[in-house]
């Protein structure tokens, strides 16, 4: 069994440098140049080289995705060849790649324990990143557009601090005061059904649908009135300009995985854990707020569920 600690303090580094993990920028031919290298490495997301317009592009016009394909394919052919630039930058020499570049993206590719980030904000912007773990290194790739990508490495026992990076509040996130409190704890099906309600543009139901639930939003075990109950609940999916979802798996000796997931929303105050559970046998979620290093406490017993 694997055990991760994400909760432990890292030990203090005896020089500067060996406390900093190795971030190096690359465009994605540079990357699938190293990934051949090791061993044709398969990387751990499929993008598409080259995007065409397809025949009802012809007929119609293009479409807002199909224009978009045809730029990122654009974008690609418009970079260095990747053997040139790497050289240029000092990581390919008359011995081959940086060995750190070629290790890193092999542990991508044969980890024993894998997450899987992705944010998203209501202004478009998205970031994706991949977390690689074995035999006490990580290797990290992220990207917001799929062709710069930022490829890291480092011990797993700075992984809690890289966790903390990603989960920074968005730079073009406009936070506020929040109609939801720090931590409220409601039946999902209500949370479900009211924002299935606000977006048919019914916001009157979620009146309705509280009043059947009455008592049951709740803080610190004291119940809302209904028409708070409703303020918090209509907030909770008015307020959401953004989320986090971080998928674990455990790659198993057969090739199986076992699954758990860690669920944020980003309101109007900050970052907000979903945190579901079962009261008997009705399904509730907690909606606390939290702090970008609160993501590492989070994954931990996720971690030991998989690892398990």
């Amino acid at each position: 069994m694997v055990t991760i600690d994400l909760t432990t303090p890292p030990p203090a580094p005896t020089h500067l440098l060996d406390g900093l993990p190795r971030r190096v920028a690359l465009s994605l031919p540079e990357l699938r140049l190293i990934a051949e290298e090791a061993g044709g490495a398969p990387l751990p997301f499929d993008l598409a080289d080259v995007a065409t317009p397809s025949s009802l592009d012809s007929r119609l016009g293009m479409s807002a995705g199909s224009t978009e394909d045809t730029a990122y394919a654009a974008a690609l052919l418009a970079l260095h060849d990747p053997a040139d630039s790497l050289a240029r930058r000092g990581m390919i020499t008359d011995d081959g790649i940086d060995p750190g570049l070629v290790g890193a993206v092999g542990l991508l590719a044969t980890p024993d324990l894998a997450l899987e980030i992705d944010i998203a904000t209501a202004g478009g912007g998205q970031v994706k990143a991949w977390h690689r773990m074995a035999a006490g290194a990580v290797a990290t790739l992220a990207t917001v557009d799929g062709i710069v990508f930022e490829l890291a490495w480092f011990g797993a026992d700075q992984w809690a601090g890289e966790l903390a990076r990603v989960a920074v509040v968005p730079e073009d996130a406009k936070l506020s005061k929040s109609a939801v409190p720090s931590a409220v704890l409601m039946p999902f099906p209500l949370a479900d059904s009211a924002g299935e309600a606000l977006r048919s543009g019914r916001a009157d139901l979620v009146q309705v649908l509280v009043a059947q639930r009455s008592g049951h939003v709740t803080t610190g075990g004291k119940g809302h009135s209904d028409a708070t109950a409703t303020d918090i609940v209509g907030a909770l999916h008015n307020e959401a300009q953004g989320r986090l979802r971080v998928l674990a798996a455990r790659i198993g000796a057969e090739g199986t995985t076992t699954v758990g997931v860690v669920s944020w929303v980003l309101l109007a105050d900050g970052w907000h854990a979903l945190l579901p559970h079962h009261e008997g046998e009705e399904p509730f979620v907690e909606i606390r707020l939290v702090a970008a290093d609160d993501l590492a406490t989070q994954l931990a017993p996720v971690l030991a569920e998989v690892t398990a």
